[in-house]
Formats: C-alpha cells, sequence, structure tokens
C-alpha cells in the first residue's frame, strides 16, 4: 500500500516524475524548468510543454514500467491526470505500487 499522500510527498516526487517525462520525452531542459502547475498540451506557449498524444503515450509506458500501474488510454481521468506535472505526480502517488 502507498505511503500517505502529502503534500510533502507530493512536492518530494515531482522532480522524479520531471525528470520521468523529460528523458522519455529526450527534451532539452531540467527539472526544474517544468512548472508544477502549467500545462503540459497546448501549443507550447507561455509556461506549458505543448506535450501531444504521442508524448502522453511515451510518458505512460515509462510510467507503467517505473511505478508498476498502467495509465490506460480509455480512462475517462485522462484528461485531468495530464493536466499538469502536479496532477500526473499526484495520480502516480495514488496509483504507484514501486
Amino acid at each position: 500500500m502507498p505511503a500517505a499522500i502529502t503534500p510533502e510527498v507530493i512536492d518530494q516526487l515531482l522532480p522524479e516524475i520531471a525528470e520521468l517525462i523529460i528523458s522519455a520525452l529526450n527534451l532539452e531542459m531540467s527539472p526544474a524548468e517544468i512548472a508544477a502547475d502549467a500545462p503540459l498540451f497546448g501549443d507550447g506557449e507561455g509556461d506549458g510543454l505543448g506535450l501531444d498524444s504521442i508524448d502522453v503515450l511515451e510518458i505512460a509506458l515509462v510510467v507503467s514500467k517505473r511505478y508498476g500501474f498502467q495509465l490506460r488510454s480509455d480512462n475517462e481521468d485522462n484528461v485531468r491526470i495530464f493536466t499538469s506535472l502536479r496532477s500526473l505526480t499526484e495520480h502516480i502517488a495514488s496509483q504507484r505500487t514501486q
């Protein structure tokens, strides 16, 4: 069973998930450059990363390998899950088995 999901747990996990995204997508940036609450999707204007559906599939694959659970494409919560680094991190913290 995962540890209690506190704001501190999320804050500790954020850089790890940011690094996972950077590694999975071969982005040329540091984890600190991904704002926790900036949108992951979109056109890349402003603070967002501008990810697309292919990027999400890549992220889902590395998350399943690393944390032992599937991010399913038919999950109706995907829009919420992939809203920001923080929302993705919170979901991973609540679901991970590893």
